[in-house]
């Protein structure tokens, strides 16, 4: 079980300036997804643009979409590596990136293809949002 910290930020997560975060999987595999604040800012996730398994990525680069009743958003990569999967179960129920950002909601696995830098802590992205 990861702790939490007072905003509700887990702190066994890794972030992005851009609102993104990385958990690692496995030993050179992280999962992906964004965070709760970017999913209640966009509100109401109608539909998302998943990477296409097999497709390289850039960190800091855009990987895909999300649709939400208010706009849409670019989701870039946290992280260069390769997408390894990607969660088929968006494609029926985006809205599951509202109810769960950091589980069930998740975007994406890559497999990276050399060590993640330029990550922030939990601490660091709490102050970027406050």
């Amino acid at each position: 079980m990861s702790s939490v910290s007072r905003s509700g930020i887990p702190d066994d997560l890794k972030y992005t300036k851009e609102h993104e975060w990385v958990r690692e999987a496995s030993v050179d595999t992280f999962q992906m997804g964004i965070t709760e604040f970017a999913q209640s800012a966009l509100g109401d996730i109608v539909y998302v643009q998943l990477p296409k398994v097999g497709q390289s990525v850039l960190a800091g680069s855009v990987c895909g979409e999300v649709e939400s009743t208010k706009s849409v958003s670019e989701i870039y990569s946290p992280i260069t590596g390769t997408i390894k999967s990607i969660n088929v179960e968006l494609d029926k129920a985006p809205e599951l990136i509202n109810q769960d950002p950091y589980g069930t909601g998740w975007i994406a696995e890559i497999e990276i293809s050399e060590t993640p830098t330029g990550l922030l802590s939990a601490g660091e992205y709490e102050t970027l949002i406050a």
